[in-house]
């Protein structure tokens, strides 16, 4: 019998997932089941960029740049190019900048801001761009979870 299964024992992050795969199981069972894992990875790769640089000064820059961003097409549009704006490339730039990483590692850093900048960038246009941001049961009671636990 194939399966998957998570463990993660990381600090306040204790999770065990497993999941029996058979022939006869559906592919949707198995497609909710990994989003579900999606959420928690997304959760806590926000929750490390967080520890590892100041988010904070991002999140109001994008809060700031995305303020009136409409659904839609001139939604989309309009996000996409405050997030490749100068302002959150500077900011990036600037919470990255930490004398003692490296030069790949200060790239890396501001990779993941950028994910993170698009991220909420096309959230604020309507859009999901997560396979966890589907409303599936697991993914459900997964952020019911997340919730409850005040992450």
């Amino acid at each position: 019998m194939d399966g998957i299964q998570f463990v993660a024992n990381y600090g306040d992050w204790i999770a065990v997932k497993k999941l029996k795969i058979d022939e006869k199981m559906d592919a949707r069972t198995i497609m909710e089941f990994i989003a579900s894992l999606g959420f928690s990875f997304d959760r806590k790769i926000e929750e490390n960029l967080r520890r590892e640089i100041e988010l904070g000064k991002l999140e109001a820059v994008l809060q700031e740049e995305l303020e009136g961003i409409g659904k839609g097409e001139a939604g989309i549009s309009a996000a996409l190019a405050k997030t490749n704006g100068a302002r959150v490339g500077r900011t990036i730039k600037e919470i990255c900048e930490k004398p003692e990483l490296q030069k790949k590692e200060k790239k890396e850093l501001g990779e993941f801001c950028r994910v993170f900048a698009l991220r909420k960038a096309l959230g604020a246009a309507g859009l999901k761009v997560n396979y966890s941001e589907i409303e599936t049961p697991s993914v459900k009671a997964a952020m019911k979870k997340a919730k409850k636990h005040g992450k």
